[in-house]
């Protein structure tokens, strides 16, 4: 039995699973909570509805194999620290797996989200058979996961993969503290910017904006509703998943070049707006990437979908189970 921890900055999911003879893990079920209290009393509480979802299967905690718990960065996965993550006030420097060992005596692992997701398509998902690829979370922010010769790669300071802070130019939406970053650019948070500006310049000039009807639906804007009106034909929503489209083939070019993967996987967005993105992004990548490199290249959507975040901290919780057997 596995045992999953999906900590967000708006919920957190608790998940049991299991291997089945396919070796392929299955969800048996799960517990979703909001994130809504300080940082200890969250993890009690955590820990509570883990025992009452074990309880409610009949399962003794001692059949719980490994724990996996995923949580977005920064993190240490190797002292197994949680460090001070912007969606995740308060969340200074705790000793996450120390905590989650004490209380339940079983092998823990901690990752930061788009390496547990990165690992879970790998093993799971669309990144089943490759031994080199990206996974991109491409949600409310953008980050990496890195699988690189058959492994998981986190880098010297276990921060590989922070590909949000890439400057793609000079100004623009902000993302990752930073304008114009890939981040700013290619995320749920930046396509709602790109979307108020265009939207701005529209109603300023008397135009129509199918997403927003006047100067104070402006906040309400989201990455969903431009998708929509997209789908649509408003002129305005294109032109933003035109720029978001644009600039994630401007990052992916950059990493095609570096570090030359079989398979690039993007989650989230990509998911539900690839017939917005693509045309765009390939657009570029034909374009800026090195030839050889972009052939070698297939660039898809993750396959585990609104099971991702689910999936990637039961594989985490494998992964803490097999490697306390060696």
């Amino acid at each position: 039995m596995l045992l999953g921890l999906d900590i967000g900055g708006t919920k957190c999911a608790i998940v049991l699973g299991h291997v089945r003879r396919d070796d392929q893990i299955e969800i048996i079920n799960k517990e979703v909570i909001p994130t809504d209290k300080p940082v200890y009393e969250m993890i009690e509480l955590l820990f509570v509805t883990a025992e009452k979802l074990l309880d409610g299967q009949g399962i003794p905690i001692e059949e719980v194999e490994g724990i996996g718990i995923s949580c977005g960065g920064p993190l240490n996965s190797r002292t197994g620290r949680i460090l001070s993550p912007p969606n995740l006030l308060g969340w200074d420097n705790i000793p996450m797996v120390e905590i989650a060992a004490r209380r339940f005596g079983k092998p823990v692992l901690l990752q930061n989200d788009a390496n547990a997701c990165a690992v879970a398509e790998w093993k799971y998902g669309a990144g089943k058979g490759y031994n080199n690829l990206i996974f991109l979370t491409f949600g409310t922010g953008m980050g990496a996961g890195l699988i690189l010769n058959g492994a998981l790669y986190a880098g010297i300071s276990d921060l590989a993969g922070e590909v949000g802070h890439i400057s793609l130019a000079e100004h623009g939406p902000v993302g990752f503290g930073k304008a114009g970053s890939f981040e700013g650019f290619c995320s749920g948070g930046g396509i709602a910017q790109l979307g108020q500006i265009k939207a701005r310049e529209a109603l300023q000039v008397g135009n129509r904006v199918a997403y927003c009807e006047s100067m104070e639906d402006l906040n309400s804007i989201t990455a969903k509703s431009i998708a929509a009106a997209a789908t649509a034909g408003d002129a305005a929503a294109i032109e933003v998943y035109r720029i978001c489209g644009t600039y994630l083939g401007k990052a992916l070019s950059i990493l095609i070049d570096i570090l030359n993967p079989e398979l690039i996987i993007l989650g989230s967005i990509y998911g539900r707006a690839k017939h917005l993105l693509e045309p765009f992004m390939m657009e570029v990548i034909n374009r800026d990437a090195f030839v050889d490199s972009r052939r070698a290249c297939k660039i898809v959507p993750a396959a585990l979908s609104e099971n991702i975040g689910d999936m990637a901290a039961l594989s985490l919780a494998l992964m803490a189970w097999e490697g306390d057997r060696h």
